[in-house]
């Protein structure tokens, strides 16, 4: 099956507890810097989709690694995780089949709650964090409305869940434009793998198991706001102020609490801010990795 590939980046596979995964590598002319492990979002993304303009750039100088975590992308024939935690496990598992002692991790949406349990609960491995419109990070879905609706949505069967998701996934097209502020923004090559990879019989499964794990009745089971004080780790977070998906409040009270946290908030960008504002976001990273330097 073909994957779409970043430039600069090639296409590499692990074996986890979690069973084969695919993995983006790019090499750098030279190796002087702690390398960087990148978390794709939730949905039917992967790391093509997220990372697609920072591969490259990120790796002038210093390894970049971005997986696809169980039940998404190159990797959507391995099982699901589960929530945030076990998905973190993942992460640590990865790093250790590629020999990574520790990185800078970058992770987006979802991908940012799985960085924040990677810093909680393998703190050595973590040498900064990148975080991007990050999950984890707020008491209830949006408002009780949604989140209750959110939450039963998540309760049904597999068999009622798997051709209801096949059935939203035809259009996936109008998805993006409901969590970006602008669709020009996006490169057609992101557009292109996110409609392929929402067609696919097993699509959306990982972030199902994500949501049942993290989806409670009366509000989200995976909120670390009262916890990221004990995360030590330099971090920058980058969101969007427009972001109709992940509200930025979460980051908000996040940067107030941690020790080490430099917040960002980009005006007229939604919920990829890494993609929509991708010349903000890679300005920001670098600055905030000559600091780590």
């Amino acid at each position: 099956m073909t994957h779409l590939i970043p430039p600069g980046a090639r296409e590499h596979h692990i074996f986890t507890g979690a069973g084969r995964l695919r993995v983006l590598h790019a090499d750098p002319a030279r190796l002087d810097s702690v390398p960087l492990v990148l978390i794709h979002g939730g949905g039917t993304d992967n790391a093509a989709i997220s990372w697609y303009r920072l591969i490259e750039p990120l790796s002038a100088d210093r390894q970049v690694w971005a997986p696809d975590l169980p039940g998404f992308g190159g990797s959507i024939d391995a099982a699901p995780a589960g929530g945030p935690r076990e998905l973190a496990q993942v992460v640590a598992e990865a790093m250790t089949a590629l020999e990574i002692k520790q990185a800078v991790v970058a992770g987006v949406s979802m991908g940012g709650d799985i960085a924040l349990n990677l810093a909680l609960e393998h703190p050595p491995l973590v040498a900064g964090l990148i975080l991007i419109a990050p999950g984890g990070l707020v008491p209830i879905f949006r408002n009780r409305t949604a989140h209750l609706g959110a939450w039963a949505a998540a309760q049904a069967p597999d068999w009622l869940l798997r051709p209801a998701s096949r059935f939203a996934n035809r259009f996936s097209g109008a998805a993006i434009r409901a969590i970006v502020k602008d669709l020009a923004t996006l490169p057609a090559e992101v557009i292109d793998e996110f409609i392929r990879e929402a067609r696919k019989p097993q699509a959306g499964l990982g972030y199902t198991r994500y949501n049942q794990a993290t989806l409670g009745r009366r509000g989200m089971r995976n909120d670390l706001t009262n916890r990221v004080h004990d995360i030590n780790a330099p971090t920058l977070i980058f969101h969007g102020q427009d972001d109709p998906i992940v509200d930025p409040a979460g980051s908000r009270r996040a940067a107030d609490r941690m020790p080490h946290a430099w917040l960002v908030t980009v005006p007229d960008c939604g919920h990829w801010a890494q993609l929509e504002a991708h010349d903000r976001f890679l300005a920001e990273t670098r600055a905030f990795l000559d600091r780590l330097a």
